[in-house]
């Protein structure tokens, strides 16, 4: 069974329940599970504190990530799960307001999959995480290792 479960690292309940109305409505409905800050994003994914029971906290198949988070950032997270040998092959997309060049060229050099400024505009936003929805869920091939 393939895993189509997607980690939201987005501390605004606004937006986060924004994407999870419109997730919902596309054709392909992954599970998510959300973390509103950096520290507990990793904690998550590493499997510790809270989340020491594997059955609660499965690998995503991918992290969907915003850049401005309270404590550590969406940056430092980053780099945090790409020099981790466990979790480097995770996809990982930023989602965020930010349209600053300088954090776009940081997040590529640290091995970002994809880098989305957030709409404003609801029918866009919409557009969007629809197409990112389809994108990741129903035409890309995940690695293998994923959800284990």
């Amino acid at each position: 069974m393939l895993n189509n479960s997607l980690l939201v690292v987005e501390d605004s309940d606004e937006d986060f329940e924004a994407f999870k109305r419109i997730v919902r409505k596309s054709s392909v409905y992954p599970s998510i599970y959300r973390c509103v800050d950096g520290e507990d994003a990793l904690n998550y994914l590493l499997q510790v504190g809270d989340y020491a029971n594997q059955t609660s906290a499965s690998r995503p198949a991918m992290i969907l990530l915003d850049l401005n988070l309270p404590g550590m950032d969406g940056r430092d997270v980053l780099m945090q799960i790409k020099q981790d040998a466990t979790l480097k092959m995770i996809p990982v997309i930023i989602f965020t307001t930010s349209s600053n060049p300088k954090d776009i060229d940081v997040c590529y050099e640290h091995g970002v999959n994809g880098y989305i400024v957030k709409p404003i505009d609801l029918s866009k936003l919409k557009e969007t995480i629809e197409v990112f929805i389809q994108y990741w869920f129903e035409i890309t091939t995940l690695p293998s290792f994923m959800g284990r």
